[in-house]
């Protein structure tokens, strides 16, 4: 990253959870560590003193179309990093004294990952198998004592007795998530990808094999130190909305007091590659599918935060930058760009105590296209089930976590260009901190289904046409209903192919009676719905 990006100032965004709220500001201050790798799509855990413990994940930036220059093997993270954010010292180890098994796994990128109490546990991860001669998921679970390894880091003795793995190919997952809930880990979504990359298909060049997940698996680990084992292993397969991966799965506080995970967005849609927009809740009991609500940012994985305040029961997550299907304009509307670029943008996600959730775009951004990627590391004072709870905090501007690495680009879409010298691993964090005692009025802009489209409706009212201006997020298809107050449809009509971009319309109101009516035109995703009165 720069050297500019160091002299930022502090940034500043108020929390504004909706009509009754707790007020509080989100601060980000950059600060530079000197040795700290860049790194992005990495594992990570934490020692018992607030040490990170960091493996795995590619130290260059984002992977190249070519298949033979993707994910190649010299860009793995090799070394086991321990940093100490407040001393601000690095020390680092090979991962080469490991056994093989271990040493081909930890170096992979996009493992599923968790930590339960002083043990990281990890499953798959992808990348080059010089025992397969080939580049694989890894089939495994491996255990990390975190304490011990990074004392034994620190000190520069050996390694390899803190350690242990698996092989088990219920676990050849990666870009997925793991969480634990009530005594049980869970393995949600993420994928099977055998083979070299190759965005032009198995037909074009290295052949892949490509398997979703498609489930929710839920498992315990017995570990006494030396050996792993599984037990009361179930899998849930949900084709439809479990097939997704490279997500964002965030610990929620749900409106009835319940913990578990929300997923948000991820790729890709069963028949169309665009990312997902709904979210899928998951607790102990089920998961549950919201398509009642649309995220139109942070389609990729990407540093988020969740906060709960439990005066108002507002549970919101916070997303640091990434990558989004949608962007902002200067004139406030939802643009479409199905390239998924880099964004700078910073956003969260609020589900309110009814259990309708708001998508709100802070008026603050990441200084550069960076976060994609990248993990928050908590500061573990103010944190239960790895949530933020707000009411613990003092009134005073606190530190909660760090952002740290992650995928910086130069420009927002550089997939089609890329020849590796357009991004790279950051090394640079972010110092996060939430500010009770701050009660500034800063504009958020809430994000809904309206903006996509942007429609105005005019003469209205009118006596027999009706002209529509609307912003068209991308070629397509556009469907327009009219429906009479009694909810009948009197009029359907379809608008092939329009412009991406600004687009009128004018239509015929002469064969409907005199009275009141609701005009809708969809993409069929987004719709918005405008009142008309034919006198």
């Amino acid at each position: 990253m720069k050297n500019i990006m160091i002299s930022l100032m502090t940034i500043t965004a108020l929390g504004v959870w909706g009509q009754t709220a707790t007020p509080f500001s989100v601060e980000i201050e950059p600060m530079t560590i000197i040795n700290a790798p860049g790194v992005h799509s990495y594992t990570s855990g934490k020692t018992a003193d607030g040490k990170w413990v960091v493996l795995g994940g590619r130290i260059d930036g984002l992977h190249q179309r070519q298949p033979f220059a993707a994910f190649k093997e010299q860009e793995n993270n090799k070394s086991i990093y321990v940093i100490d954010p407040v001393s601000e010292q690095v020390w680092s180890k090979s991962l080469s004294t490991l056994p093989t098994a271990l040493f081909e796994q930890l170096q992979s990128t996009n493992q599923q990952f968790h930590q339960k109490d002083s043990i990281l546990y990890i499953t798959g991860g992808y990348g080059f198998s010089p025992t397969v001669n080939d580049h694989i998921t890894f089939p495994y679970l491996s255990a990390v004592s975190l304490n011990e390894v990074a004392n034994a880091v620190i000190n520069g003795t050996a390694i390899s007795s803190y350690f242990r793995q698996i092989n088990d190919v219920r676990f050849a997952v990666t870009g997925g998530y793991m969480g634990y809930l009530n005594n049980e880990f869970y393995l949600v979504g993420g994928q099977l990808f055998d083979g070299r990359y190759n965005p032009m298909g198995p037909n074009n060049g290295p052949g892949f094999v490509q398997v979703y997940s498609e489930e929710i698996k839920r498992f315990g680990i017995t570990d006494n130190g030396t050996n792993l084992s599984i037990v009361n292993y179930t899998a849930t397969v949900d084709a439809a909305n479990l097939h997704r991966r490279d997500y964002n799965m965030v610990p929620q506080v749900f409106s009835n007091g319940t913990l578990g995970y929300t997923a948000f967005s991820g790729v890709f849609q069963l028949n169309v590659d665009l990312p997902f927009l709904n979210t899928v809740d998951i607790t102990e009991t089920n998961h549950q599918v919201n398509n009642t609500f649309s995220q139109y940012l942070s389609q990729y994985h990407s540093a988020h935060l969740p906060i709960y305040d439990g005066a108002e029961k507002a549970m919101s997550t916070v997303f640091f930058g990434g990558m989004s299907q949608y962007t902002m304009d200067n004139s406030g509307n939802l643009v479409q760009d199905d390239n998924v670029p880099f964004v700078k943008t910073i956003s969260k996600v609020v589900r309110y105590d009814d259990n309708s959730m708001q998508e709100i775009k802070l008026p603050i951004e990441m200084p550069t296209l960076v976060g994609s990627g990248a993990e928050f590391i908590p500061v573990d004072d103010y944190f239960t089930h790895e949530i933020l709870y707000l009411d613990s905090l003092p009134a005073v501007r606190t530190l909660v976590g760090y952002i740290y690495g992650g995928i910086e680009s130069t420009a927002e879409n550089i997939f089609t260009i890329n020849d590796g010298t357009q991004s790279s691993a950051s090394n640079v964090i972010f110092k996060v901190y939430i500010n009770k005692a701050t009660d500034n009025s800063i504009k958020e802009q809430l994000l809904k289904g309206d903006q996509v489209f942007n429609l105005t409706v005019y003469p209205n009212p009118t006596t027999n046409l009706l002209n529509l201006d609307f912003y068209n997020p991308s070629q397509t298809d556009i469907d327009l209903t009219i429906y009479s107050v009694e909810g009948k449809l009197v009029m359907s009509k379809q608008f092939k192919q329009l412009n991406r971009g600004s687009n009128h319309i004018v239509i015929h109101l002469d064969s409907l009676p005199i009275g009141s009516y609701e005009v809708e035109i969809t993409n069929g995703i987004e719709k918005t719905v405008k009142q008309i009165i034919k006198k």
